[in-house]
């Protein structure tokens, strides 16, 4: 069942938004050759909890049979798709790419965010990955208006990226957020325009197009948490966490410069 959110809601989520938002961009600063993953999550768990949110990540349990996430931060390198643990051995090098997924929640609303970053000097191949990831949430939210059909968002995202040779991960999807970090409705990287359902003022959704070098195929590593691609191509991930509303789409994870 799809929650729709009042305007004080929206306000709410906005509030964790902009904090993770914040909390991105600062551990993003952080990002450079030598600094293991644990570092950084480390660092967004205190920053979070030094501005009186609750980390969403760590500790969630998808399943009863399965292990609880351990840390704030998703650290996903390279090859890695989503869900990558930080590990104090894990030291980032020259030419990687890192996914950072943040999410939190203050007052008991949640939101959610990611962005992919170089590390060093990455390949002409990784930078366009990286860039058509990125340009392809934009087309996403650009659909995210009252009056289209929820796989408006999905085609938007899915055609731009396979414009490019890129491939979209089917595996995982978007998905709505408020008073719990996933709600309905689930929000696909691909589908066919005009298909699901109507969207209305006052959904609010995450976003995320999670966007591979070769094959949308990924497998589960040991862990039972990081996903990489079958093929071991690069990949890459956006995230904002999206209001819908009657004066359009407004990205609540995007840092007010005001």
């Amino acid at each position: 069942m799809v929650i729709l959110k009042s305007p004080e809601e929206i306000e709410k989520i906005r509030a964790s938004g902009q904090l993770i938002g914040k909390a991105l961009e600062h551990i993003g600063r952080m990002v450079a050759i030598g600094v293991t993953t644990m570092e950084l999550s480390d660092e967004a768990e205190r920053f979070l909890i030094s501005s009186g949110a609750k980390p969403a990540f760590k500790g969630y349990k998808r399943a009863r049979n399965e292990p609880p996430f351990p840390a704030c931060l998703c650290t996903s390198i390279n090859n890695e798709v989503v869900h990558g643990i930080p590990s104090p051995k894990r030291r980032l090098c020259n030419g990687d790419i890192i996914s950072l997924d943040l999410g939190a929640a203050i007052d008991g609303y949640y939101a959610d965010a990611a962005v992919t970053l170089p590390v060093g000097k990455i390949s002409q191949g990784a930078r366009k990955l990286l860039e058509v990831t990125q340009k392809s949430l934009e087309m996403g939210i650009n659909m995210a208006v009252p009056g289209k059909r929820l796989q408006d968002i999905s085609y938007a995202v899915q055609s731009y990226v396979e414009g490019f040779g890129f491939s979209v991960v089917r595996d995982f999807v978007g998905h709505g957020i408020g008073r719990t970090p996933h709600e309905d409705p689930q929000v696909p990287n691909f589908g066919k325009p005009g298909r699901g359902r109507r969207l209305v003022s006052g959904i609010v959704i995450a976003i995320e197009p999670m966007v591979n070098m070769g094959t949308h195929e990924v497998s589960i590593k040991d862990d039972k948490w990081t996903a990489v691609t079958a093929d071991n191509s690069l990949s890459a991930h956006f995230e904002h966490t999206i209001a819908i509303t009657d004066n359009g789409p407004q990205i609540l994870t995007q840092v007010s410069k005001n």
